[in-house]
């Protein structure tokens, strides 16, 4: 056997240098903390919101209805600015669905939201399916506003957006990606936004397309990994189930930020608050590989800020998640005094998920010159109304004769045969707006839902808003035909037991109604109007798409049945009820009476 001889000074020199390998692999690196700071889908919501707590009120615990000033973008500058200082590694994020939903979008097309999101300085967002509203050129606008700012150029994320040829959104407006250094680490942030909904009841432009989310992410984990970056965040707009899902299908992803599904996660303590967590504040769940994986959400509108601790080993694996969402409310607590007001203060102080912050003075002062413009924008006409256009709940006289407040309403022949005009005309704007954003087939809505007349003469953008008050937003449904008509079963066995604001009213149906059968065959004729403008019947083993507000899809107001539609049968659309309405009359100038033809109610027979 032959030995090859290696001198002793090569033997030394390359012990040493293993030796030094060897030291410099196997000397493990500290752990790193990294808080992440997140809100979503505030849609515009600017404003304090107000809200009902559950507080403990007197020494025994017993708990009562308080109002509070919840949310309000000044409140989020507040928290987000307090929380990291707490924090020396932090990266402050939006995952998606910034625009749309409130009279400050449809006044300044996301100019106001993008300047009060410039008081924060996010470091990344991610593109919502509500970015696309306004088409690519919509989404482009709202860059540029965002990037107005001398001060701060927030990065928006899609890896999964594909651009049409010529999309003015443009090479520099949405990345698949950034990286951030904090503390000498850098931390990869991957976008993702939901692609079916975002094509299907959004407005981007023929051509530009949503792909598959599951392989954008993990093509972009590897090409990110290849770069030597171990810590990896998906900061995503898919929701809550949605993200737990994609956890378990990836290799290598650490923490996913996301929204879409306006869910609130925290303590089951919240409960007792009067709140309704879906869910632990973070979620931990496990990747493809069993690594852990921080999942985290921050409800809706401004209302909470999430503070997301992850701890990473030396090996960039996530150690530990923690952290607290942060339910933003104001100092005033309804209108206790004394003692009850003294026990409500330290029930909070108990809470730690509810934190009582004052708005952020710079960011305020943005949002009053906004506020000043949409206060006037309310007082101005957007429609005339060629008559009085009546409201009425059910038609006939034994049940809602007495509703209007216009004179010759309630005597009104045609209002008694078929119920309200102006009932009638908001389920036909629910309609138009269904058919804009994902191709409705039909409407419904709860007369109970439409709170005012239109009085003849001008109408104004405050009217409208006072006609539909609440913070409804509309949500798609697919049903079969017969779900439908056991939905509208459903209503009238409602308005039997009394609650008169269940009566439906829907566009593009109509049918006859005789209160006097059992219950299951009040509901005959039942017709659609279909794509051609031609009435035939509804077909029980059909399938239709069905726009709605979300009160009733969720089966309240006696909508049983539609309460059951759930999974990827229900698409919560987030369009703001109030708006469809503003935009039909933005579009339909003279407002009229819609014609007898298309009135839901054709017959209506009433109880002895």
């Amino acid at each position: 056997m032959n030995h090859t001889v290696i001198p002793a000074v090569a033997v030394l020199a390359g012990a040493l240098a293993l030796a030094g390998c060897i030291s410099d692999s196997d000397t493990p690196k500290p752990d790193f903390p990294l808080a992440i700071l997140h809100i979503n889908d505030h849609h515009s919501n600017l404003d304090e919101a107000s809200a009902t707590l559950r507080l403990a009120t007197d020494a025994s615990g017993t708990r009562s209805n308080v109002t509070v000033g919840m949310g309000g973008f000044p409140r989020v500058v507040t928290a987000i600015d307090e929380l990291a200082t707490r924090h020396g590694n932090v990266l402050k994020l939006h995952a998606g669905d910034a625009i749309t939903g409130t009279l400050y979008y449809t006044l300044t097309e996301g100019k106001s939201d993008a300047d009060l999101m410039n008081e924060v300085c996010f470091d990344a967002m991610a593109v919502g399916n509500h970015e696309f509203d306004a088409g690519d050129a919509g989404l482009r606008s709202f860059i540029d506003d965002l990037w107005a700012s001398p001060t701060c150029r927030t990065p928006l994320l899609s890896a999964n957006l594909s651009l049409r040829a010529g999309s003015p959104i443009g090479s520099d407006g949405v990345r698949p990606a950034v990286v951030i250094e904090r503390g000498g680490e850098r931390i990869g942030i991957i976008g993702l936004t939901i692609a079916d909904k975002t094509q299907n009841a959004s407005r981007p432009d023929p051509g530009t397309r949503l792909l598959d989310e599951r392989e954008a992410a993990q093509r972009e984990i590897d090409r990110l990994h290849a770069q030597g970056i171990d810590k990896i965040v998906l900061l995503t707009h898919m929701g809550y189930a949605q993200d737990q899902a994609l956890a378990a299908q990836l290799s290598g992803v650490d923490v996913i930020v996301g929204g879409d599904s306006h869910s609130l996660l925290g303590d089951d303590s919240l409960r007792d608050y009067g709140l309704s967590p879906v869910g632990a504040y973070p979620t931990v769940a496990a990747d493809k590989d069993g690594n852990t994986v921080c999942i985290a959400q921050a409800w809706q509108y401004s209302a909470v800020v999430g503070e997301l601790e992850v701890v990473f080993d030396g090996r960039g694996k996530v150690k530990s998640c923690g952290g607290q969402p942060h339910v933003l409310i104001g100092s005033t607590l309804g209108t206790l005094s004394g003692d009850a007001l003294t026990f409500a203060q330290a029930d909070l102080a108990r809470q730690p998920a509810l934190r009582v912050t004052a708005p952020n003075a710079q960011a305020a002062s943005v949002l009053a010159d906004y506020t000043r413009q949409v206060t006037d924008f309310g007082a101005e006409p957007v429609a005339n109304a060629q008559t009085n256009l009546c409201l009425r709940r059910v038609p006939g006289t034994a049940r809602d004769g007495s509703r209007s407040r216009l004179a010759g309403c309630n005597d009104d022949p045609h209002v008694i045969a078929h119920g309200g005009d102006v009932q009638q005309l908001v389920a036909e704007a629910f309609l138009r707006q269904g058919q804009r954003f994902g191709g409705a087939d039909i409407s419904l809505q709860n007369g109970g839902g439409v709170r005012v007349d239109l009085a003849m003469g001008t109408v104004t953008v405050g009217n409208i808003y006072t006609v539909l008050p609440f913070k409804n937003t509309l949500v798609a449904l697919d049903m079969s035909g017969a779900e439908i008509r056991a939905a509208l079963e459903d209503a009238m066995q409602s308005v039997v037991a009394g609650n008169t604001g269940s009566y439906p009213y829907a566009g593009a149906l109509r049918w006859q109604v005789d209160l006097r059968q059992p219950r299951g065959s009040r509901i005959s004729a039942l017709e659609h109007r279909n794509a051609g403008g031609s009435w035939v019947a509804l077909d029980d083993s059909a399938r239709y798409r069905v726009i709605t507000n979300d009160f009733i899809a969720d089966g309240q107001d006696g909508y049983t049945t539609l309460g059951t539609i759930s999974g990827e049968r229900r698409t919560d659309t987030f369009l703001a009820y109030a708006d469809a309405f503003l935009r039909y009359a933005l579009d339909n100038p003279v407002l009229a009476r819609p014609a007898t033809a298309d009135f839901s109610t054709q017959v209506f027979i009433d109880t002895p």
